[in-house]
């Protein structure tokens, strides 16, 4: 009896020591976690959610156990605004490994000492994301090189490029029905205040996408003079960087004259639009609500894509004369990151095929070039052999980043069959890109900033609740005191009749 107790514990002690090494090995697998913006990455699904291939994240588990033997894992999770992200990150709700801000919370985080270093030197290169290396738009690079953010804990000044991969940019300009609105009238901003579009154009329901427009109004003047002395010149690229400082110096005026000439201006905006929206302004064009949206270029994409294949609107995309914003979303580590992962799954995703995939899943335009790409905006917009058509230079993005048959006297060429539509929407020219600036971060003007928005939101609304409810406290409080006086009467005659 002895003898079987002795070799039933024997089994059981097996049977938990095999188990206690399962459950430690599947403990062991390191997991990847990613915050994203909605419908920003292929996650394999249809139109309507359903499930038809793997997504991206699977299909890097798959390559990293292949390269390197090792089973890795991932948790996917999206938000719909940058605030509600930096918020999550902060009360340390959940931890993450990758996220993609907007550039100009790119900026916050940084200042915040909120992220990890990625393993990079300017001399050298992106060490473990070799493909951004490769096959990153010089363009892109460009900028993120040369953007500077203060570390606010340590005081170091660092680029951008220190701590984020750039992945989707583009423009913001407006998306318009060409049936019913004039060209010439939607390439001002003063389309958003023009009373004969009264009731039929949109603004962002964004701090700073909307102060961009105010200030492009309120500065219009000097914008136009700026842009006159520019042309006007020898057009050195030292005047082309001075002419987009210039441009880029006015959109991010923060002080307190110039916030207070923009709520004005953004007040007297409301009363002519249609209203403030984020997403459903691209589906609202679609069936005739409005008629202009002040929007992104890739929504713009979706909404003249959409409007090709039903064929009730024809829809052109417009960036202001005066000048406009041109975004980035990058990849960031918040801090505690598990670098080698994060960095592993950049390096994945810059990988011009997978960019290609990614792009045409959620129509957005990548930072990465190389040949995939080339072949396929060749594919969606160059005209056929024989046809007529515009050339377009896209040296600025392209080259360096593929190969020489692609290239025209050694220039990117592309030949499109028409403007003002899809492709200048995805592709800006050199030329308008030159009079978008990147915006800034609020930095020490954010409350104010803050404040003046929500000024303009409420607008006269909000003054007159405010005075309602300094009345109605006012009149709590004088009932109050007519209680208490009520009362202490009352017990004076109680303590009289005694």
């Amino acid at each position: 009896m002895m003898k079987k107790n002795f070799l039933t514990f024997i089994l059981l002690l097996l049977i938990s020591c095999v188990c206690f090494g399962c459950s430690e090995k599947e403990d062991s697998i390191r997991v990847l976690r990613i915050y994203n913006w909605q419908d920003y990455i292929d996650e394999g699904l249809d139109e309507s959610g359903e499930k038809i291939s793997t997504s991206v994240m699977e299909e890097w588990a798959s390559d990293y156990e292949e390269r390197t033997g090792e089973k890795v894992a991932f948790v996917y999770n999206t938000f719909e605004t940058n605030e509600y992200m930096l918020n999550v990150l902060k009360t340390g709700s959940e931890h993450y490994d990758l996220v993609c801000p907007s550039d100009y919370f790119i900026q916050k985080m940084i200042a915040e000492d909120m992220l990890e270093k990625l393993t990079y030197t300017k001399e050298d290169g992106y060490k473990y994301i070799t493909n951004f290396n490769d096959y990153g738009s010089p363009y892109v690079k460009e900028i993120f090189e040369s953007y500077t953010t203060v570390n606010k804990k340590t005081n170091e000044e660092s680029s951008w490029a220190n701590y984020a991969i750039p992945y989707m940019w583009g423009t913001m300009g407006f998306l318009y029905d060409m049936d019913a609105v004039e060209y010439e009238d939607v390439s001002t901003w003063d389309i958003l205040w023009n009373k004969d579009y009264a009731k039929m154009s949109t603004a962002k329901n964004s701090v700073h996408d909307t102060y961009v427009a105010g200030a492009m109004y309120v500065y219009k003047e000097e914008l136009l003079q700026i842009k006159a002395e520019y042309e006007a010149s020898a057009q050195t690229e030292e005047d082309k960087d001075i002419y987009n400082g210039k441009i880029t110096e006015i959109m991010n005026r923060y002080d307190d004259e110039s916030i207070d000439k923009i709520e004005k201006a953004l007040i007297e905006m409301k009363k002519n639009f249609y209203g403030f929206e984020v997403d459903n302004g691209k589906t609202d064009i679609l069936g005739g609500t409005i008629k202009i949206n002040f929007a992104w270029g890739g929504d713009a994409v979706y909404s003249m894509d959409t409007a090709d294949e039903d064929g009730n609107v024809t829809l052109g995309y417009a960036v202001p004369e005066e000048g406009s914003n041109v975004f980035f979303d990058g990849w960031v580590m918040p801090k505690g990151a598990d670098v080698e992962l994060a960095e592993d799954f950049l390096n994945f995703l810059c990988r011009p095929d997978i960019a290609a995939r990614n792009m045409e899943f959620i129509g957005y335009t990548s930072c990465i070039a190389g040949n995939e790409i080339w072949e396929l905006i060749n594919d969606w917009y160059s005209v056929e052999d024989g046809e007529e058509g515009y050339d377009v230079d896209l040296s600025y993005f392209f080259k360096g980043t593929i190969d020489e048959e692609y290239l025209t006297d050694g220039e990117a060429i592309i030949t499109v069959s028409e403007r003002g539509r899809q492709f200048d929407a995805q592709y800006p020219t050199a030329d308008v890109l030159l009079r978008c600036g990147v915006m800034r971060d609020f930095g020490e003007q954010n409350d104010q900033v803050l404040l003046m928005w929500e000024n303009v939101k409420c607008g006269e609304i909000g003054a007159w609740l405010w005075v309602g409810f300094a009345m109605l406290v006012a009149l709590i409080g004088v009932f109050i005191v007519y209680q208490i006086k009520l009362n202490n009467k009352r017990n004076r005659r109680r303590r009289f009749l005694k």
